[in-house]
């Protein structure tokens, strides 16, 4: 359920008015209107404002600027302030501020400083949201419900009094009784059996490895709790206010690893994403473009919001660089491209003090007369004349496996390797891809991958017995299936899978492995075709497989290191190492005898998308790029384009074309 307003392209971001005079609000509502902002969040952190002591509400001064900004036909994403509560509610219920794995408990002054199980703070807040929602209930102005902020960052687990009571209700309806839960945690290595619930503490700071079944459970509960605090707020918004619909901001898709947004979807009207570019990461709009496609398949393909992004610099990397001219535009349009239907900030003006005061914003301290703002007044244009790509869906042919699961388990102690990293696997596939100017979306290990014609599986560690023989029919019935190293080794309670490895795999990819063979730091072996891998190398017998290619040197000379498969109409591939260059050739060869077409002969600095009916192509290189084969109208320019179209140099181009692609 998407709000019915703003038409077009929702432009705009958080509003912090409580930190300016009311001169300045009247003048950023004319701001507003110069650059065509039409929606803002409001109250994000103001529960110290809404509620001053407990049990009084006041919304006197968040009603004037509510209704300035709605007689300026700016609509409101209204948020429950549930982030930062005040510091009379901490003084008053000290127990609700979160500990630490290690035992400490953290004290007031940031953000996030409560714990999501404490039940001080669930009764605090299902006040004050009943309070807020009765206020704002039917003002035209509200048109979305925005809970909380960014959960699970930066409080991910809590190991509090609170959190361990719970922990314990929660494992006595997951598992039947100890027997199950002592089974499942597989209790009987280090003597650790337990005989009473009340024996079960969290899985805190240890001297040695902590059981990794039950820390795999705890990252579940911990998620699970944060989503039962957004659900007691959901619940009472629908009440009161049925019809708007209910989001909160996910603290970027790829980067927040400790919530499960397959799981969280389920709870939200709809997704609502941030994300900040790693300043000093090469090639980071290719990290932006991944968030975005991550964010549009937990979105099921619908549309979804950019929640947040920054106009420039952030201020909490090691190295807060500012945007080059046009990196703005180029980052806003991307995630247009890929689904999103707004474009918001954090924030609309730069704050003076706190934390966060050297954070970006759509007005920069050096105000209107700058450089960015311009830049700002002349994005909002472009996402005006871009109105008509709202509701509309991106095609992508390829998809990508990621479990948040098989992340907490992979991430957990004493892995074979310090190597064996989630993201490391998953960035490096997904670039190959992306510089395959291939589209993709991300798929759960259990959805229907039917209507791929290539899904990748780069780092499929804890594999479920039913998500194997989702797989297994998937490559049965025509697909093509690349898996990479370390993957179907355990079940869901972090069992290793009976039998050798790859455990769940080993049917749908005609293998088996004898040994894994970590590689030292910085040490290559040799594969043939003029490969060389890094981190990896095993033990592989064929049963059914064949060998694409095999080691050349290293422990596993002479066998395979990269097997094919062909199972039912479908093909089954196995890559065991990372290659240090040479992917991106594997991965094509792959593609190309899946069928799966896309653009020949660019550079892979041209990012290259469809929507709809809708062509994006952004230039990050520093040469003019020209793509042949273009029909339809400049949404810019409105030229007409029968042919080639030449993007400059760090420029945008978007092309409606004149019938869909298919």
């Amino acid at each position: 359920m998407y709000p019915e307003r703003p038409a077009g392209i929702a432009y705009g971001g958080d509003y912090n008015p409580e930190q300016w005079p009311r001169e300045v609000h009247e003048e950023d509502v004319a701001l507003m209107r110069e650059a065509g902002v039409n929606l803002v969040s409001l109250g994000m952190f103001s529960w110290a404002l809404m509620e001053p002591e407990e049990g009084r509400h006041e919304f006197g001064w968040l009603d004037e600027i509510v209704d300035r900004l709605h007689a300026a036909g700016i609509a409101v994403d209204l948020a429950t302030p549930t982030a930062a509560p005040p510091a009379w509610f901490t003084a008053r219920h000290p127990d609700t501020l979160p500990v630490g794995r290690d035992g400490v408990r953290i004290g007031f002054g940031g953000r996030q400083n409560a714990c999501s199980s404490a039940p001080a703070f669930r009764e605090a807040t299902a006040r004050l949201v009943r309070a807020l929602a009765t206020h704002y209930r039917g003002h035209p102005a509200v048109v979305m419900w925005h809970v909380h902020n960014e959960y699970g960052a930066p409080l991910g687990e809590c190991y509090c009094e609170h959190s361990v009571a719970a922990w314990r209700d929660w494992l006595r309806r997951t598992y039947r009784d100890l027997a199950e839960l002592n089974d499942a945690w597989g209790t009987a290595f280090w003597g650790q059996r337990y005989t009473d619930w009340a024996q079960i503490d969290a899985p805190r700071h240890n001297h040695t490895a902590v059981n990794p079944a039950q820390r795999l459970d705890f990252a579940r509960f911990s998620d699970g709790q944060h989503r039962e605090h957004y659900a007691l707020q959901r619940d009472i918004l629908r009440e009161i206010t049925p019809g708007v619909p209910v989001t909160t901001n996910f603290a970027g898709t790829v980067n927040c690893k400790s919530t499960d947004l397959w799981q969280w979807a389920r709870e939200l009207d709809v997704v609502a994403n941030d994300h900040y570019l790693k300043a000093e990461q090469p090639d980071n709009h290719i990290d932006l473009a991944m968030s975005a496609d991550l964010a549009r398949s937990v979105a099921g393909g619908e549309p979804w919001m950019l929640m947040e992004h920054s106009a420039g610099a952030v201020n909490w990397q090691p190295r807060n660089i500012a945007k080059g001219p046009g990196e703005m535009r180029r980052n806003s349009l991307a995630h247009v491209a890929r689904g999103s239907d707004s474009v918001l900030f954090f924030q609309f003006r730069a704050s003076r003090f706190g934390a966060e005061k050297f954070h970006s914003a759509m007005v920069p301290h050096a105000g209107a007369g700058s450089a960015q703002w311009r830049e700002i007044v002349e994005l909002g244009a472009d996402l005006r004349r871009l109105a008509g790509v709202r509701g509309s869906r991106v095609r992508a042919d390829v998809a990508l496996v990621w479990d948040w699961e098989s992340y907490w388990a992979l991430e957990l102690d004493w892995r074979p390797s310090v190597d064996l990293r989630f993201r490391e696997r998953a960035d490096a596939f997904y670039e190959a891809l992306w510089r395959e100017h291939v589209t993709v979306d991300f798929v759960h290990p259990s959805a229907d991958m039917s209507r791929y014609q290539v899904v990748v599986a780069p780092s499929a560690y804890l594999l479920t017995d039913a998500s194997a023989k989702n797989l297994h029919r998937y490559v049965e019935a025509g697909g093509n299936l690349l898996v990479s190293y370390f993957s179907g080794i355990v079940d869901e309670h972090d069992t290793i899978h009976p039998g050798a490895y790859p455990g769940a795999l080993r049917e749908v990819l005609g293998l088996s492995i004898e040994e894994f063979h970590p590689l030292r730091e910085h040490e290559t072996v040799a594969v043939t075709g003029g490969l060389d891998g890094r981190i990896w190398s095993e033990r592989i017998h064929p049963a059914g497989a064949v060998a694409e290619r095999e080691f050349a040197s290293g422990p596993d000379a002479g066998h395979p290191a990269l097997t094919r498969h062909d199972l039912g109409a479908g093909t089954a591939w196995y890559l065991a190492t990372a290659p240090v260059t040479g992917l991106r050739e594997l991965l094509a060869g792959v593609l190309d005898r899946a069928g799966v077409t896309r653009p020949r002969g660019l550079p892979d600095t041209l990012e290259l998308v469809r929507r709809g009916r809708h062509l994006f192509l952004i230039n990050h290189g520093d040469e003019p790029v020209t793509v042949e084969g273009v029909t339809g109208t400049g949404v810019f320019d409105g030229a007409h384009h029968d042919g080639p179209v030449t993007v400059a140099a760090g420029a945008v181009t978007v092309v409606e074309e004149q019938s869909p692609h298919p």
